[in-house]
């Protein structure tokens, strides 16, 4: 590649306009091995059209410039995920002047550009560049410990929660109250929960107490969640195994419900709430009980109704 002839030396540089230096030098072993080995420089550098070998500096202001210019260029090739992008967070931050806000270079790089999600724990390393606090709690998390040290691939990774390009700002609260649908899109999958064991009834039983209830209530608000989602009691990007040590929904359940109710002072307190428990014979009897026999009594009552109603107006009819 001609480029290289300059660009393959380590002490090739330019300079910027706030007096500081910018390497130009190009790794041709790194370069064949990015999806882009085989596009023309100029498809990215357009300026350069047509220049030849000696082609005119660009004069940029400093290295976040040059940064920001370039990831411009992608929406010549990838216009729907560019597209996407100017709807994510990061953009608003760029439209409200905070040019330190991620860009598609910063996650995907410049010439080292590999195929996207592989690994899948490249992800949040690429994430960490710039949320380093955050990655470190969720490295520990049970979803980050699995991702980053066998690369399971059921866990998820930070772009399945906060998606990829148009990536949603969790300040939000419209994007807070979808947090249910968001963990069911896993925890209701019974061929992935079957391998850990975990029910899949989670959410069907969360949307069935009053929480969930004032959840479904809320949808498609922008206003601030009243009740308790699963991120409020399970955590964020701390999440643990349920009988984990230091658990928050187990041996430290009442101290999470505090977190709402500060007058629950009984350890006893959280024995009230059977949300994400399915009462069976052994637990919560007179619950199973009477729900049985509501699943028996209601059917009954509408049938016997529609039965009686039926045979008032054959009655009517046959007496005419």
């Amino acid at each position: 590649m001609a480029c290289l002839e300059c660009h393959g030396d380590k002490d090739s540089e330019a300079y910027l306009e706030d007096d500081s230096t910018l390497s130009t030098f190009v790794d041709a072993e790194v370069l064949s091995h990015s999806v882009h080995a085989e596009v023309d420089c100029t498809e990215c550098h357009t300026e350069f059209k047509g220049q030849g070998d000696k082609h005119k500096a660009t004069p940029f202001a400093n290295r976040r410039a040059v940064t920001l210019a370039y990831s411009k260029q992608c929406k010549d090739c990838h216009f729907q995920n560019f597209t996407r992008s100017l709807d994510g967070v990061h953009a608003g931050l760029q439209a409200e002047g905070k040019t330190e806000a991620a860009v598609c270079v910063d996650c995907h790089g410049g010439h080292d550009i590999g195929k996207a999600a592989e690994p899948r724990s490249a992800i949040s390393r690429t994430c960490a560049k710039c949320h380093e606090k955050i990655s470190n709690v969720y490295a520990m998390s049970v979803h980050g410990s699995a991702l980053q040290e066998k690369e399971n691939p059921d866990v998820p990774s930070c772009t399945d929660c906060h998606r990829a390009h148009d990536i949603a700002d969790p300040r939000q609260n419209a994007w807070r109250l979808e947090t249910p649908q968001m963990c069911g899109r896993c925890h209701t999958d019974e061929k992935m929960m079957k391998k850990y064991g975990l029910s899949t009834h989670v959410l069907s039983s969360y949307l069935q107490d009053f929480h969930g209830t004032s959840v479904a209530l809320q949808k498609g608000t922008n206003d601030a969640p009243v009740t308790a989602l699963c991120t409020d009691c399970h955590g964020i990007h701390d999440i643990s195994k349920v009988d984990a040590p230091g658990s928050k929904v187990k041996e430290n359940l009442a101290e999470t419900c505090r977190k709402c109710h500060p007058g629950s002072s009984s350890p006893d307190f959280p024995a009230a709430w059977l949300s994400h428990y399915e009462p069976t014979w052994e637990r919560a009897p007179l619950v199973w009980v009477v729900q049985g026999a509501y699943d028996i009594l209601i059917p009954v009552m509408i049938g016997s109704l529609i039965l009686q109603i039926a045979l008032h107006l054959w009655r009517v009819v046959a007496n005419r």
